[in-house]
């Protein structure tokens, strides 16, 4: 409990707009607010007798409040917003940060490839189409327009180093223009429909198909007929499944369900009358706040920090928003031009707001169906461990390598409503014997254990270690090592066929070897955190073996940096095409002259 001095502080508080911050005694950030009038906000926390109880708690633990003026409302929100994304007060709703999002892109070149690219800031060469709400929806776009129009997907190196249609061309997916099985005029015609089909055209393009395939009846070319045929029938299949035309053009629609300090959102993204995408977002209120005070600033973080995408000209909420014009005047500010917000609507738009309220209902049961499913399983662990405190928090290490080679070694932490993925962790494990599993466990642990008992980290309730008694034994020597006591350690050993449900359970305390009924919902926990463990270990791996491989053999040659290397690779598309290159076609990257052409292709032909 802090002594925070409220009186004293709230005499020499401004009445002028600006944002507050508050601390704990030990510096740590609580709360980030806005406020127009910064004396009233503040008042209002030390003066009312009926506060939540949680924002009771938060006062509670005020030692210290910072205040911003700002010279506008608009400028405090948009401050507010961006130091909640930068400092992450825990008593602040929170978003995950989105990445860039996707894009279709259609290459510049005479034969242009279609593909999928993330633009976050600033695009580059060709046509880009979108962005798309979810990688999920512009996958699905990109392979119905292989299917249709067969457009390529490889990138330019593989495109002219081509000597015979790949498969691709072989299932109809592709029609192999790096080999001339198509000629320019039909290509040409293909990409016009497929741009046709990306906007949302798709009666255009089938009535187009239809014209072409009578044109080629016509002529007696049935092979050609027949093809456009196909295209027309695979479109109208789409157009069967999708095509809902609305009457609604292009509209962001959000819904918020709370219950039991729980909050879930549905957001769906509605373009030319259809639906294209859903997010769902769930999350704790951490103040007990009202929903319209949680949905205005849910919506306004969304915009105004997580995400590039400008909202959609109509924005539908399930909520009436605190403060709707200062959230206009700030996407304005943002985006250059001023949405409509609405809450209370009919026909259409209504049908829009009733399935995102469905969408949210079912996140939120769902999400709660998870939270009590993971709760029966860490209280049967607890169970099974004969602990006489709950478990709040636990760790899981495993390693992973080819032959030796690139070992990374992984720590995936869970708590009581499942994985925490932002605190797990990689290590790169170096100066140890090549697959000395025993080793690279040993520094994982002495790394990520070094930041525990420095306070850097929490303390986990149960560490478990993927590799049965030998792993756990070392586990324990380096736990006695660092004089770190006070967690279960459990050794996860797989049977001899190594089938999920046949593993071996050694546990510290009491010390002893155990193999769980297949039912139990303590395996369950364990298995999970292993089969996560060992995910996010051979990831990594991956990456850093598939990085050395492309970047170890160049890294030697001098005047060969990071951004020549990757002129390279880029160029010729890998490390087998850059060893068979010749002096001249070396000279061709940006940035290579012709002395350091020489000397790449010594390096690479030392005989």
């Amino acid at each position: 409990m802090s002594h925070f001095d409220s009186k004293s502080f709230l005499q020499q508080v401004t009445r002028a707009p600006g944002i507050y911050q508050m601390y704990a005694e030990d510096g740590k950030i609580l709360y980030v607010g806005k406020a127009r009038n910064l004396k009233n906000r503040l008042a209002s926390y030390f003066r009312s007798s009926n506060l939540p109880i949680k924002t009771q708690a938060l006062v509670s633990r005020i030692a210290h409040i910072e205040v911003t003026v700002t010279r506008t409302e608009i400028e405090a929100l948009l401050l507010e917003q961006n130091l909640i994304k930068a400092l992450k007060p825990p008593f602040n709703i929170l978003l995950r940060d989105d990445k860039s999002y996707p894009f279709l892109h259609l290459s510049d070149h005479p034969w242009p490839a279609l593909g999928i690219k993330r633009a976050r800031h600033q695009r580059g060469p060709g046509e880009w189409f979108g962005p798309y709400p979810s990688a999920n929806s512009v996958r699905d776009t990109l392979q119905l327009l292989y299917k249709v129009f067969q457009l390529r997907q490889c990138d330019d190196t593989t495109f002219s180093n081509r000597s015979r249609p790949c498969l691709q061309y072989q299932i109809k997916r592709c029609s192999a223009p790096c080999t001339g099985e198509i000629s320019a005029e039909a290509y040409a015609e293909d990409l016009k429909h497929a741009r046709l089909l990306i906007e949302g055209k798709s009666h255009q393009v089938t009535d187009l198909l239809a014209e072409k395939m009578e044109q080629a009846a016509a002529a007696l070319d049935f092979e050609k007929a027949a093809h456009y045929r196909d295209q027309i029938q695979q479109l109208r299949q789409l157009q069967v499944q999708q095509d809902v035309d609305t009457g609604v053009g292009d509209v962001d629609v959000f819904a918020l369900v709370a219950s039991e300090g729980r909050t879930s959102i549905s957001l769906l993204q509605v373009r030319q009358g259809r639906l294209i995408g859903t997010r769902h977002f769930n999350f704790e209120n951490p103040l007990d706040a009202s929903d319209e005070s949680t949905l205005t600033s849910f919506v306004a973080q969304y915009f105004l920090t997580r995400t590039s995408l400008p909202p959609a000209p109509e924005i539908l909420l399930s909520h009436e928003l605190e403060e709707p014009e200062l959230l206009q005047a700030a996407l304005v500010e943002k985006f250059g031009f001023k949405p409509r917000l609405a809450h209370r609507v009919r026909t259409q738009r209504a049908r829009w707001l009733e399935l995102a309220m469905t969408n949210a209902e079912q996140q939120l049961t769902s999400h709660r169906n998870k939270e009590d499913q993971q709760l029966k399983r860490i209280q049967d662990l607890e169970k099974l461990l004969n602990l006489d405190k709950p478990i709040q928090r636990l760790e899981c290490f495993d390693i992973s390598h080819s032959h030796g080679e690139a070992t990374v070694a992984s720590c995936v932490v869970f708590d009581e409503k499942g994985p925490r993925k932002q605190d797990y962790r990689r290590f790169n494990i170096e100066g140890v014997v090549a697959g000395d599993d025993y080793a690279a466990m040993n520094q994982a642990l002495k790394r990520r254990y070094q930041r525990i008992k420095k306070g850097e980290v929490p303390l986990p309730d149960v560490l478990i270690v993927d590799g049965g008694k030998g792993q756990l034994n070392a586990a324990r020597s380096l736990l006695e090592e660092l004089d770190i006591t006070g967690l279960q350690l459990i050794g996860v050993a797989k049977g001899t066929s190594r089938k999920a449900g046949l593993e071996t359970l050694f546990i510290e305390t009491p010390d002893q070897a155990i193999n769980l009924p297949g039912y139990r919902p303590a395996l369950h926990l364990i298995q999970h955190l292993r089969d996560e463990s060992h995910r996010f270990a051979i990831t990594g791996h991956r990456q850093r073996r598939d990085k050395a491989r492309k970047t170890s053999f160049l890294e030697d040659i001098k005047g060969v940096g990071a951004k020549r290397r990757q002129a390279l690779l880029r160029h010729f598309g890998g490390r087998k095409a850059i060893a068979e290159a010749s002096i001249e076609a070396l000279c061709q990257v940006e940035g290579i002259n012709r002395a350091l052409a020489e000397e790449i292709h010594a390096t690479l032909h030392p005989n």
